[in-house]
């Protein structure tokens, strides 16, 4: 499989013989992305820092760069750029984010950037041999344009999105420009407010950085398995794509050439998506595969309106249909978010896995998945990744184990009740497996310390560490705490970590309280077992946050008291609440992180299985958020 060729140490390195091929040959070419979503591409030198390429950006754009940094990825570049792949997007963006409706945004011209620009019309981004594809739509697509038929905006969802056409007229690729996202600066339908690198639609996942998340979509999808179309990320440039003036949304009326970077997918030709089609016959080979794929990149947004219905024609294929995937912008988020997948409660996804499904999860190497994305994807954040690895360990032991994917999915689904989520079950192991870490660094510290008390801790780490393999039911039981002895209303007896993006560098650092209460003891003192894990997570309630903002009612999508006009989009969706983080381990606490999160796994299934016959299905929020 394909997998197993990204088998091996990456150790976070962006690159291997193209990075050196292009150190060696002196020149690169990059992208320069402004917060405001105008892109340049220019050419570096080995003496090239991150002041000359915003002095050029500056002096082709007419831009302000002081007090700005260039941003790849998760890094900040300041001198060096040596470890700058060739074809890489970078990021212009202010030090401080401290934005109002007045400030300006100041437009290239078409002039600007035609002489300091000399990419073509299309440039996809990246090496990949998974693009050829993507280079002959481009080659289509760039035959047509020269001809003069333009590209067509597409009218549906809540971000700007293109179709681009061949000479023939017809639809070929789906663009969606990075900054007419969602809250992105220039999106065409109103939904504005945020500068790109600040949280978007959902908390997790940044403004302008849903395009490289639907290219990992692809990249990740071995030997075609769930089905994604061939997805790239490219720079294109056309008069088409919108502009607004500010923050403000209003749109510039007269068109001019810009570039913008985007996704582009292959458009696929079909009949209709999901929700117009009844689910009984849908194949279940074709849930089970992407279902297997959204558990793996942790979709927040798998509604029926992205899954694609196809008609089998011809003799003997009556009522036979195939399913496509599409929009996985919002997967991969940077802590565990609750996903949403329209499949959990079809038929389809409670029958068991079939022996080629299983052979292919067992196939599956999150730490080989990790280094393909960071090789083709250099911009992907860390964080993004360890959610990748989280969720294809429980995969692979959840489908080991005997679990459906409906139970994968369940268990990874959080729980509403009334106006208020509890953490799922998948939440539950990690929030245990940190606190388990923490505690053995506070035991560890107190010998470093010098207590004098070597002899008993050896004691002690045997005791709890046989226990920890033994007896895992009462290690996990600090998941009972009820909030019933506090009333209805009262606080959250379970630590919540603050869902805001912006804040993570402020915290770096601090060590994230995970105890599930003050005065709560160490789990292996705790009485309840862990076979009482669905009562507690059905008596948990979160307090002050829910799904819904106190005191509102939704109508038709919107919350009560608010327009649905031009405005911010979180006027029309509510944040989600963050319970585990993952982001700020270094990587020999990650290590052990995944060792303790591996040996809750077995026990959570177990309990799983228990206390699932019978049960009632959950109740889940159910919103999503079509792009």
């Amino acid at each position: 499989m394909a997998v197993a060729a990204f088998r091996g140490g990456f150790n976070g390195e962006h690159g291997g013989s193209k990075r050196m091929e292009s150190q060696h040959s002196g020149k690169r070419r990059v992208f320069v992305q402004t917060e405001m979503g105008y892109v340049l591409g220019m050419e570096l030198d080995r003496s090239d820092n991150a002041h000359t390429v915003k002095r050029k950006l500056q002096l082709a754009l007419d831009v302000p760069t002081e007090e700005r940094s260039l941003i790849y990825g998760d890094t900040v570049l300041k001198n060096d750029l040596s470890y700058v792949r060739h074809d890489s997007p970078l990021l212009l963006t202010r030090n401080c984010m401290h934005r109002s409706s007045s400030t300006p945004c100041l437009s290239p011209t078409g002039k600007d950037l035609q002489e300091r620009d000399l990419s073509g019309p299309i440039e996809i981004l990246g090496y990949s041999n998974h693009f050829s594809r993507a280079k002959q739509l481009v080659k289509e697509i760039v035959k047509a344009m020269k001809k003069g038929i333009d590209p067509i905006p597409v009218h549906s969802g809540l971000g700007g999105a293109y179709y681009f056409r061949n000479c023939a007229g017809e639809n070929v690729a789906i663009v969606k420009p990075t900054d007419e996202e969602p809250y992105a600066p220039n999106n065409p339908k109103g939904f504005v407010g945020s500068a790109l690198g600040q949280p978007g639609l959902k908390r997790s996942v940044r403004v302008g950085e849903t395009g490289f998340r639907e290219v990992a979509a692809y990249l990740l999808d071995y030997d075609h398995f769930a089905n994604v179309p061939c997805t790239a990320l490219v720079k294109v440039t056309h008069e088409i794509f919108n502009i607004n003036n500010g923050v403000n949304g209003n749109k510039i009326r007269k068109r001019k050439q810009v570039s913008k970077i985007a996704s582009l997918q292959q458009f696929i030709p079909h009949d209709f998506d999901a929700s117009d089609h009844g689910t009984s016959s849908f194949p279940v080979a074709a849930v089970h595969r992407i279902g297997i794929l959204d558990i793996r990149i942790l979709n927040t947004d798998r509604h029926a309106g992205n899954l694609l219905v196809k008609k089998f024609e011809g003799t003997g294929s009556f009522g036979q249909v195939e399913l496509v995937p599409i929009d996985h912008g919002l997967c991969l988020p940077e802590n565990l978010e609750d996903p949403y997948f329209e499949w959990i409660h079809w038929a389809q996804a409670s029958i068991p896995f079939s022996e080629d499904e299983l052979e292919y999860i067992n196939q599956l190497d999150p730490f080989g998945d990790s280094g393909m994305l960071r090789l083709e994807l250099p911009m992907i954040r860390e964080a993004c990744l360890r959610v990748l690895v989280i969720c294809t360990i429980f995969l692979k032991e959840a489908a080991a184990f005997g679990l459906c994917l409906a139970d994968i999915g369940e268990m990874m689904s959080r729980e509403f009740r009334g106006h208020a989520e509890a953490p799922s079950e998948l939440e539950f192991i990690c929030i245990e497996a940190r606190r388990l870490l923490e505690e053995s660094k506070l035991l560890f510290d107190h010998v470093k310390a010098g207590d004098n008390e070597e002899f008993q801790f050896e004691i002690d780490c045997g005791e709890r560490e046989f226990d920890l393999t033994l007896n895992m039911e009462e290690k996990l039981s600090s998941k009972c705490l009820s909030s019933r002895s506090k009333g209805v209303n009262g606080q959250n007896s379970l630590y919540r970590l603050e869902e805001s993006v912006e804040e993570e560098g402020e915290n770096e650092g601090n060590v994230t309280p995970l105890c599930l209460g003050d005065s709560a003891p160490p789990v292996w003192h705790m009485g309840p077992s862990f076979s009482k894990l669905s009562m507690s997570l059905k008596n948990i309630t979160i307090g002050e946050k829910s799904w819904r903002h106190e005191g509102t009612m939704q109508k038709n999508g919107y919350l009560a008291g608010t327009s649905s006009g031009n405005m911010s989009v979180h006027e029309h969706l509510p944040a989600s609440t963050t319970f585990v983080k993952l982001a700020d381990m270094n990587e020999e606490e990650w290590a052990q992180y995944l060792e303790k999160f591996q040996k809750l796994l077995y026990p959570a299934f177990t309990n799983h299985k228990s206390v699932s016959v019978g049960q009632r299905q959950k109740q889940r929020l159910g919103a999503s958020c079509q792009f």
